[in-house]
C-alpha cells in the first residue's frame, strides 16, 4: 500500500532474484550446449568430398566420349554391312534376271515349266490399284501387270486367267485393256501366232473383237511343241472386283429365298451343287491356283466361295 501511494509498483519475486538465479531457472528450457570434443561438419576446416567432386566431371566426360565412339563405330560397321548387302543382292539379282529372263520368248517360258508335273487350268491373281502416278502405278501400271501375266499364261498353256482388283476400275475400260493385252501377246508370239483373247467380267458381255471364240478351246495333240506342252490358241481373262464376292452370295440367298416363298423352288432342292452351279455361272468357277503378290495372305474381299479348294501361293 505504501508503494502504491508513492506511485511505484510493488516488488515481485523476480525482482528479488539475482541474475544467476534467473539463469538457473531458465536453464532447463534452453537447448543443450554443443559438444566441443566432436566438431560439427560445418565447423571442420577440411572437406574431404571436395577432391572427388573435382574428378567426377572428368570421369563423366571420358565415359561420354567412349559411349559416343562406340556408338559411332557400331553405326559405321552396320551401315557398311547393309550397303554391301544391298549392292551384293542388286548385282546377283541383275545377273539372274539377265540369265533367266524370258526376253518375251514363249520358248524360254515353256522350257522353265517343262519339269512341272501339272499346270493349273485356271490361274487367279490378286492385284492392287494404286492411283499414285509418281510411283509408276496407276491404271497404266495395273494394265501392264495384267498383260505380262496374261502373256506368261498363254506361253505356259494356261487357258483361263482371273484377275481380282478390289475397286473394279478395269471393268470401265474393257476395250482399252483388251488392246493393251493384245499388243503384249503380239510382242511375245508375233502378229500371226498370237492367241485369241476374250476379256469379260461378271454381268458384262464378253469382249473379244472382231469375233468371240469359245472361252476354252483345247489345243490339238498335233500342235504339241517339243517340250510336250500344247501351244495355247485362246486365252480367257476374267476381271473381278469386291462386288463379285460377298454381295453375290447375298443376292443369291435372297433369290433362292424368294423362289422358295413363291413355291417355285422346294427348300429340299437347295443344295451345295445348286449354289455352286449358280455362282459358277454368274461369277466364275473355282481356280486351281491363286497367287498373291505380298508378304502376307490377304484376300482383300476376294470371292469366298471360289477359294474353298484353291491352292494359295
Amino acid at each position: 500500500m505504501v508503494g502504491i501511494r508513492n506511485g511505484t509498483p510493488p516488488a515481485t519475486a523476480a525482482d528479488k532474484m539475482t541474475a544467476k538465479e534467473r539463469e538457473e531457472l531458465l536453464k532447463p528450457y534452453l537447448p543443450s550446449e554443443p559438444n566441443t570434443a566432436t566438431p560439427s561438419p560445418s565447423s571442420s576446416p577440411v572437406r574431404r568430398p571436395s577432391r572427388p567432386m573435382k574428378k567426377k566431371p572428368m570421369r563423366d566426360f571420358v565415359r561420354q566420349q567412349l559411349h559416343f565412339i562406340l556408338y559411332t563405330l557400331i553405326q559405321t560397321v552396320f551401315s557398311v554391312y547393309v550397303r554391301l548387302r544391298i549392292v551384293y543382292h542388286a548385282i546377283v539379282d541383275r545377273i539372274f534376271a539377265t540369265l533367266y529372263y524370258h526376253h518375251r520368248s514363249p520358248e524360254l517360258i515353256q522350257k522353265d515349266i517343262k519339269h512341272l508335273q501339272r499346270l493349273p487350268k485356271h490361274l487367279s491373281i490378286i492385284l492392287d490399284f494404286n492411283d499414285d502416278e509418281q510411283r509408276g502405278a496407276g491404271l497404266e501400271g495395273l494394265v501392264n501387270d495384267i498383260s505380262e501375266v496374261a502373256a506368261w499364261c498363254a506361253s505356259a498353256g494356261i487357258p483361263a486367267l482371273s484377275v481380282y482388283e478390289k475397286t473394279g476400275i478395269l471393268k470401265n475400260y474393257l476395250p482399252a485393256t483388251h488392246r493393251r493385252i493384245s499388243r503384249t501377246l503380239e510382242s511375245y508370239f508375233g502378229p500371226s501366232k498370237k492367241p485369241t483373247l476374250s476379256l469379260r467380267a461378271p454381268n458384262l458381255p464378253s469382249f473379244s473383237p472382231p469375233t468371240t471364240p469359245p472361252e476354252h478351246s483345247a489345243a490339238t495333240p498335233s500342235d504339241a511343241n517339243p517340250n510336250g506342252r500344247a501351244p495355247l490358241s485362246h486365252l480367257t481373262i476374267l476381271l473381278l472386283s469386291a462386288e463379285d464376292g460377298r454381295s453375290t452370295l447375298v443376292d443369291l440367298t435372297k433369290t433362292l429365298a424368294e423362289m422358295s416363298q413363291k413355291r417355285k423352288l422346294s427348300p429340299s432342292d437347295i443344295s451345295m451343287e445348286l449354289i455352286d452351279a449358280e455362282i459358277t455361272e454368274s461369277v466364275m468357277g473355282e481356280p486351281d491356283l491363286l497367287i498373291l503378290f505380298g508378304p502376307r495372305v490377304e484376300l482383300k474381299g476376294y470371292p469366298p466361295w471360289q477359294v474353298r479348294l484353291t491352292e494359295i501361293l
